[in-house]
This record gives C-alpha cells, sequence and structure tokens, in this order.
C-alpha cells in the first residue's frame, strides 16, 4: 500500500499549516509517491510568486518534493483518466476545473494508491479512487 498525496497538502506543509509528521501520521511506513501533475501545480506556484523571496522558498520547496518516488503519466493513465472523465460528464458532474484533480485521481487508481487530500468533496464521487481526509 501506498499513497498519492493531492498539491494542497504539499501546499500546506511549505506553508508550515501541516508538518511532514502530520502527513506520516497517516502514511505510516507506507511509501508516499509524487506525480508529475502535482510538480506542475506547484511549478505553476513557484512562477507566479509576487515576489523573490517566496519565489524562493516555494522553489525549495519543490526540489526537496522532487527526490520523492515519482508515478509516470503513460497509456493506461490516460485511458483511466478518459473513463473517470467521461462517467462523470455523464453523471453531471464534469467541470474543466477538476481536470488535474482527474489525473491525480487517475494515477492513483492506477497504481492502487490512497489518495490523500484536505478536499475530500472534490474527489469523493471519482469512482474506484481510494481516498483519505488529512484534517489540519
Amino acid at each position: 500500500m501506498g499513497y498519492l498525496i493531492d498539491t494542497c497538502i504539499w501546499i500546506d506543509v511549505e506553508r508550515g499549516r501541516l508538518s511532514p509528521a502530520d502527513i506520516q501520521s497517516i502514511t505510516g511506513k507506507n511509501e508516499v509517491f509524487l506525480s508529475p501533475i502535482t510538480i506542475a501545480e506547484l511549478q505553476f506556484g513557484v512562477e507566479m510568486a509576487p515576489e523573490p523571496g517566496i519565489r524562493y522558498t516555494r522553489q525549495k520547496s519543490v526540489d526537496i518534493l522532487k527526490k520523492k518516488p515519482k508515478l509516470t503519466i503513460d497509456d493506461e493513465t490516460g485511458a483511466i483518466f478518459g473513463r473517470l472523465n467521461a462517467e462523470l460528464r455523464r453523471n453531471g458532474k464534469h467541470s474543466d476545473y477538476r481536470i488535474m484533480d482527474l489525473w491525480l485521481a487517475a494515477q492513483a487508481i492506477q497504481h492502487n494508491l490512497i489518495f490523500m487530500t484536505n478536499n475530500l468533496r472534490d474527489f469523493q464521487d471519482i469512482p474506484g479512487l481510494s481516498l483519505v481526509g488529512l484534517r489540519q
């Protein structure tokens, strides 16, 4: 068993709202993976930082996270993403703002990982996703 952790949690760690110990209290000794989607979202935050000091701090956090084991996006990820996207659209639950979330969910499902987030509401309707919330 392993975990894929939502970008919002890594942002809370970078901002000091959560500690690595908070995450480990749930993951235990299980492996934690990083998605290229998370890297993209965090790097966007680096690039959009309003000040050099904030940009530096954010980049430092991204660089540390990049040391975690990484998942890849491949054909199977794409197929899972397509099925999820279609199912949610058929059920009237699709929205363009969820695209990155669906990619993360597809990777978690593909690799049989538990997905940890602070935004349970954004993920609870995704079929086949093992989900756990981390409260602040």
